[in-house]
């Protein structure tokens, strides 16, 4: 837990993306909190960086099992009440599972590159990782920040270019989602397109968008000011 400068501003808690873990945010997380004046939560979720290894393969419901059981169970371990809840990829999607379905308090979501249903853009994107972690040095990359960089890559790759699933979809679950959103998305995204960030504009009942040029997947890391200074205006809107 990062302790921010306001005692009465809500915690922010970072949902890393689909590979990563607490050390590949970077100084995103400290950046952000000093923006805001914010306490900051990150942590690495079950089969990513210094957490548990999985002990079994990855179900299609793996995202939803993340924000309707494991994050609810540690934010009330830790005493987080109505979080802001910044995600990453996979992270942003179960950020917006948890607030449109849990049935808890949400200050607000921020979702970085999120994923509302599966486009072809995302299943070729993933498909060139994996050629990438099979013919290059990638497996030793992700090493440095997971203790199981076999496990932390196949549980990720393996589910998502599995045929069970294509049909993902959290669409119903905008509407649901009383806090509110900002949404933001680079034009070069390789894993998905601009139609993610518009459907949850047009769904959810309060939503903030950012669109960034020369960006891709990762926002946060390739236009880190732009970024942290839509999170802080977003975070002064809704305070």
């Amino acid at each position: 837990m990062l302790r921010g400068a306001g005692a009465a501003a809500p915690t922010l808690v970072f949902l890393h993306e689909g590979l990563g873990s607490v050390a590949m945010w970077r100084d995103f997380p400290q950046r952000a909190l000093a923006a805001t004046g914010c306490s900051a939560l990150v942590y690495s979720r079950y089969g990513y960086g210094r957490s548990d290894r999985l002990a079994a393969p990855r179900r299609p419901d793996y995202l939803h099992a993340e924000a309707l059981c494991a994050l609810p169970q540690l934010l009330d371990a830790l005493d987080v009440e109505r979080p802001v809840l910044v995600g990453h990829s996979d992270g942003a999607s179960i950020a917006l599972i948890h607030a449109g379905g849990a049935g808890r308090p949400v200050a607000g979501v921020v979702a970085i590159a999120p994923h509302v249903m599966v486009e072809e853009v995302a299943i070729a994107g993933i498909r060139a990782t994996v050629r990438a972690y099979e013919t290059t040095d990638l497996k030793q990359r992700l090493a440095r920040y997971h203790d199981d960089p076999e496990s932390a890559f196949r549980g990720w790759s393996d589910v998502w270019l599995s045929p069970a699933f294509r049909d993902w979809n959290i669409e119903a679950c905008l509407p649901r989602i009383e806090a509110p959103v900002l949404a933001i998305q680079g034009r070069d995204d390789e894993y998905g397109t601009l139609e993610q960030i518009r459907r949850i504009a047009a769904a959810a009942r309060d939503v903030d968008t950012l669109e960034l040029a020369d960006c891709g997947h990762s926002p946060h890391k390739d236009q880190p000011e732009a970024v942290i200074g839509a999170i802080a205006e977003f975070m002064r809107r809704t305070a």
